[in-house]
């Protein structure tokens, strides 16, 4: 998260369903995948914070009709995942990481890779990201920016569903949130087609998972999450501060006219 939003490419298909949880290295395996697959990569995160409006929008309808959970709501689900992904070689990160088993109905021949990292850590990272997306002033600060508007509502759609998967309330997502994830990872996947990779380990197993070439005399990409979280953070909010400070004053030079007149 944090870096460009990714652009379809004509062709591309879902090869890897990313099913790690966001803050396991999503943005580093994301930038890998794009490198050995030779297509772009859809990660939550980015294209949610970076990409058009229609991206938050669509997930959020799409959160919406899975939360419904009847036959014709998953339909309109898959619908729009379907939508969000084509012309994409992999998915990684929230909301696609709790979607793996309509991925799987989706795309059945795509290498499920679960990001994995120390549970401890992963939820000292949560709990910053935590602290970022709940607080209180967001709603309104991002009012007057067309996409991240409604960021707010997409964090309380993604909370529900987390709520029903891992049975933890929003804000309360600590170790035992991603153990349970793993354990719902491996009822709903089968396992010889569920690897788990870590990052730190590089080129040489994610390669091996994929079927491709190690790249040579390339660095594995090593994308720092949190602070690539904490510079969207103060992207977007600087930008909803300036839109505000430009409404204010056109209203302030609106009333002014109006006084004089």
């Amino acid at each position: 998260m944090g870096q460009q939003a990714s652009v379809p490419k004509a062709g591309a298909e879902i090869q890897v369903i990313g099913a790690g949880l966001p803050r396991t290295g999503t943005s580093s395996f994301s930038a890998a995948l794009e490198m050995i697959l030779d297509g772009p990569t859809y990660h939550g995160g980015t294209q949610i914070s970076r990409g058009e409006p229609i991206e938050i929008q669509s997930w959020i309808k799409a959160l919406k009709y899975w939360a419904k959970g009847d036959p014709a709501s998953r339909i309109e689900m898959q619908k729009i995942v379907r939508q969000r992904l084509h012309g994409y070689t992999a998915v990684t990160d929230a909301p696609c990481s709790q979607f793996v088993p309509e991925l799987l109905e989706i795309y059945p021949n795509a290498k499920v890779i679960c990001t994995a990292r120390d549970p401890i850590s992963w939820e000292k990272s949560m709990i910053q990201a935590q602290g970022l997306a709940m607080a209180w002033f967001l709603r309104a600060v991002l009012l007057p920016l067309s996409g991240m508007r409604h960021f707010v509502d997409y964090t309380e759609q993604l909370a529900i569903q987390w709520e029903r998967l891992y049975g933890v309330q929003a804000g309360s997502h600590d170790r035992d949130t991603y153990a349970r994830h793993i354990a719902w990872l491996k009822e709903n996947v089968p396992e010889e087609r569920l690897v788990f990779f870590e990052v730190k380990d590089g080129w040489e197993p994610l390669c091996k998972v994929v079927g491709k070439k190690v790249p040579e005399n390339i660095p594995f990409p090593h994308i720092n999450d949190s602070e690539a979280i904490v510079r969207t953070a103060q992207y977007h909010i600087k930008r909803g501060l300036v839109r505000w400070g430009a409404i204010l004053a056109l209203v302030s030079v609106t009333v002014g006219y109006c006084v004089m007149s």
